[in-house]
């Protein structure tokens, strides 16, 4: 066993000795240079469907086609008329005005309003030629095709003019910008039934561990359940991308290899859990040369999730990161989703920092970089059960929402201390 561990020793050092960019030790904001500039030149643009549209990332400019709305239209159901008519009109002095036209939504009328004249409208019916106001259907009396009106109106009152809300040319969204339900309201009430987007990245999510067991499955003796998989999935999804692939990395190094390349074909981001330290079983080190992937770069200097790597086959890209569940969630955090962000062209997904007031003391020192779970309420953070901040445990981060970046060398933190948070 010694003899066979030294000359897997022996082959990734000289592997390591091969590639030229393989940085080992790195500091985070280094380790993020790297991802991004692996992010594609160009980005994949294609037309879609403005139902399917949501979350996406407009890769143009939109100029609205139309007047919005496209004629001038009453607001309310009622009459409409001239407000020249009803001048002097009051209770002690009501003017009594011809119906000679009922408009419905949808539809239009082709008289033009003489003095003395009014039509019944409906709410979003196009105002006829000679009227200039409406008044509320409650506001008058009906009586034999006439209304009684015992009030006056100004010009345009109660009146939506042609391009109120958009004037046709007008610019209405940049490209780059997120589609939401309201952009989407927006460019409907334009006509607009497809956009151009930008491509989303196909991403691959593979676990490794002959010690774990999916879920719903029986538990034998030595094994643990498997929530790598589970977790990433959920959280890709919640970031707006859905996995094409989900599945388990056999613990043997060739297998592995001829599975992540099959997976590479069908997937543009992969992201693994487990096999990157410097176990027995820690066969990620094996896998790569063996796929002819170039790694650029093996352990950054943080707490949790030290031993994370980066690599790339072909155009693919790979992020390996630790099997410990809160290890794999803080490198998916910290690693992944910046390349994420400027893949797909989504500044929301980026790391967001923010300074906070911590609520509780942490009773322990930091020599390294750490990052630790934590709960962000109005400014002010608090770190729950801080006796349960182990790499594999999960439980802890229920409600939480940040993690407290701890620079290295840090004493111990007292409440009342202002720490640098990213949110979740």
């Amino acid at each position: 066993m010694s003899r066979m561990r030294n000359l897997y020793i022996s082959k990734l050092w000289i592997w390591e000795r091969r590639i030229i960019m393989d940085l080992i030790g790195i500091e985070l904001e280094h380790a993020i240079e790297i991802i991004k500039d692996n992010v594609p030149k160009k980005s994949k643009a294609y037309e879609l469907s403005l139902w399917d549209a949501n979350k996406r990332i407009l890769a143009e400019d939109i100029y609205s086609p139309i007047d919005n709305p496209p004629f001038d239209k009453s607001p309310l159901d009622g009459f409409a008329l001239r407000s020249q008519d009803l001048k002097g009109a009051s209770k002690a002095n009501p003017i009594r005005i011809s119906v000679v036209d009922v408009i419905y939504a949808g539809h239009y009328s082709l008289k033009e309003l003489k003095a003395g004249q009014a039509a019944r409208i409906m709410t979003g019916a196009p105002i006829p030629s000679g009227a200039d106001c409406v008044i509320r259907l409650e506001d008058v009396e009906e009586e034999d095709g006439f209304i009684i009106v015992s009030k006056e109106l100004k010009h345009h009152d109660n009146y939506c003019f042609k391009g109120e809300d958009v004037i046709k040319g007008t610019h209405i969204l940049s490209k780059g910008e997120k589609i939401t339900y309201i952009e989407q309201g927006i460019l409907a009430s334009l006509g607009i039934d497809r956009v151009k987007v930008y491509d989303k990245p196909r991403l691959a999510l593979l676990v490794t561990g002959d010690e774990l067991v999916a879920p719903g499955k029986e538990l034998a003796l030595g094994k643990i359940y498997d929530s790598n998989l589970t977790l990433l999935y959920s959280r890709l999804s919640e970031l707006g991308f859905e996995p094409v692939i989900a599945d388990y990395l056999p613990d043997n190094p060739s297998l592995a290899a001829d599975k992540l390349k099959e997976v590479c074909k069908k997937a543009d981001i992969i992201v693994t859990t487990g096999g990157v330290s410097v176990g027995d079983k820690d066969i990620l080190h094996e896998v790569l040369p063996l796929m002819g992937a170039k790694r650029l770069f093996w352990r950054v200097n943080l707490k949790p999730g030290t031993p994370a790597m980066f690599a790339t086959y072909e155009d693919r890209v790979m992020f390996h990161l630790s099997g410990n569940p809160f290890a794999a969630v803080t490198t998916f955090e910290l690693l992944v989703r910046p390349y994420l962000a400027k893949v797909s062209k989504d500044k929301d997904l980026d790391l967001n920092r923010k300074k906070a007031i911590l609520d509780n003391d942490f009773t322990k020192e930091s020599k390294g970089r750490r990052f630790i779970r934590a709960r962000e309420t109005d400014g002010t953070v608090t770190i729950p059960q801080v006796s349960k901040h182990a790499s594999g445990i999960l439980s802890s981060m229920i409600g939480c929402n940040c993690l407290i970046d701890i620079p290295a060398g840090s004493p111990k933190l007292a409440k009342g201390t202002e720490v640098e948070i990213i949110y979740l």
